[in-house]
Order: structure tokens, then sequence, then C-alpha cells
């Protein structure tokens, strides 16, 4: 078995589902010890309300052959995200990779309403989960990720940068925070590269989690009858695609190329090599420019 991560310590920030939990996953198939963080545990759920939970993400890091450890965090909480950084500096002495995944914003979305029609209280909370959780994280997680060169911190957002730059997301709120994340990426390489560390921005493309499959009436087996509502979801991907991007950089000891980049899982691909669980390469950025911006008709042909 391939398990080049081995002997590697990974913390996924928002890895209850969706991305952050197949980011653990493939973390934890590469052979990474991943200490899978959320606020949804068997006990209680958060906010967002869904059944998944961290010590099933815990379990399936531990099933792909590493070592999952699910740890109950709000990020929001400076000394709870505190107390999670000593307690892996305590039990493991290093940390190899931060992926600061954490969103729930989910429902304190509001579409297609200028600012002076948006609810204040959602939307600047909404940018709390999206923009403050992951500079808290990164303010107590950083001193024990460059205590060794090689470190690499992900920031898991929603587009790229040239994508979010020339394109309006529908909600000055929802819109802000995607470009907040792309820039975090950013800033932390500056400061990171001095140690030998390496920060980057990283998007999926059309996301299947397990929201958008219930939002569709399908599941994992024929997601394709999404089409049928939606004809360009052909292009979608399965978590674990982004999740195969994250181990491959994690893995890759040149790294540091992509310090400060805005980067997506399609493009990854290119570049290493890793397919989707379908063997497939979805290339959606490409897609998207090709197809979709053109008005063209969904036609999935020579993009996978």
């Amino acid at each position: 078995m391939n398990s080049p991560l081995t002997g590697k310590v990974a913390l996924v920030a928002g890895a209850t589902r969706g991305a952050g939990r197949q980011i653990a996953v493939q973390l934890g198939a590469a052979g990474a010890t991943v200490y899978a963080t959320g606020r949804t545990t068997r006990a209680r759920r958060s906010e967002m309300d869904r059944p998944e939970t961290i010590e099933e993400t815990a379990e399936l890091v531990t099933a792909a052959g590493g070592t999952g450890v699910a740890v109950a965090v709000d990020h929001l909480d400076p000394e709870q995200v505190r107390r999670l950084v000593d307690r892996i500096d305590a039990e493991q002495g290093r940390l190899d990779v931060l992926v600061n995944d954490v969103w729930g914003g989910d429902p304190l979305i509001t579409w297609e309403k200028p600012v002076w029609e948006q609810p204040l209280d959602a939307g600047f909370r909404m940018l709390r989960l999206a923009v403050d959780t992951h500079i808290i994280t990164s303010h107590f997680a950083l001193p024990l990720l460059i205590r060794k060169p090689g470190g690499l911190v992900v920031e898991i957002g929603d587009g790229t940068k040239a994508y979010n730059d020339t394109t309006y997301r529908l909600s000055v709120f929802y819109d802000l925070a995607k470009v907040s994340v792309n820039r975090l990426g950013f800033s932390q390489a500056h400061e990171l590269a001095p140690h030998g560390c390496t920060a980057v921005a990283l998007t999926p493309g059309w996301l299947r989690s397990e929201a958008m499959l219930e939002h569709f009436g399908v599941t994992e087996a024929n997601w394709r009858d999404g089409a049928k509502t939606e004809p360009h979801f052909v292009m979608s991907e399965t978590p674990a695609f982004v999740g195969r991007a994250v181990a491959a950089l994690a893995a890759d000891p040149d790294r540091a190329r992509w310090n400060g980049q805005s980067l997506d899982s399609g493009g990854l691909a290119q570049e290493y090599g890793f397919t989707d669980l379908d063997g497939t390469r979805p290339h959606w950025a490409r897609y998207h420019d090709e197809v979709v911006a053109p008005g063209k008709p969904a036609d999935d042909t020579g993009y996978r």
C-alpha cells in the first residue's frame, strides 16, 4: 500500500462532512494521523442540523488506513482551539498539515439580494464562520506547524482567485467570505515562507456533498439523474477528489512551488495524476470557462 504520509500529523478543521470529511479520509488513506474537528457529534448537532458526525469521520479515516481522532471543537472559541492544539502537541509533538475547512454558513445565505436587503446578523455570522474560524485556528496551530520545515496549510474555499476576482457570488456576504479565504492562503504563504512552510488556497469544482445530493434528490449511486434538473451537474465531483488533491500536495516534497497560489482540484489532478472515485479527472474550472460561461449545452465529453 502506498502510504506517503505515514508518520505525518494533520488537523482538518471542519471535517464533519463534505470536503472536510473526505480530505481527512484521503489524508488517512495516505497513512496520516488526522485530527478531525467539528461541532456535530453523536451527542449534539450544530446549527447545521445535519446527521453527519466527527466520530464517523474519524472512523472513516482509520478504515482508510490512517489514524482518525475526533475532537469536538467550536473554532470560533479561541480557548477550545488552544486546547486542541495543546492536545496535538502533547500526543504527537508535531503538526505537518493544517486544513482550514470550517464553513457552516449555508443556512445563513440570502441569495441575490442587495446588501441593503440582507439580514445583518446572519451575514456577519456567516463571515465569522468562514473567516474568523480560519484565523483563530491558524493563530494557535501555526506555532506547532512551523517547528519543522515542510509544513502545509490549505485554505479550502469556493472558487479560484481568478474566478472570484471577476465574478459576483450572488450575495455580498458570501462573495466577501470566499474572496477572503483565497486571500488567507496568499497572506499566510508570505508569513510561512521564512520557516520553510507552504500555504495555498484550494477549491473543489461542483461538489457532490451530502447536502448537494439531497438537494437534487439523488444518491452517489445515481447522481447523474441530478442532471435532469441542472444539466451542468454532469461535471460534478465527489468530495474525495479534493481530498486526494490535498493528500497529493501533502506528499509532494516540492510543494513549496505552489506557495501562495490559488489552486483547484481539477488542475491538481492533471499535475499529480490522481482521479475521482470513478477513475475520471473532472476539470470544472476549464469546463466552466469553455462551456458554462459561453452558454453552451451541458456536455462533459473531454472534460473528465
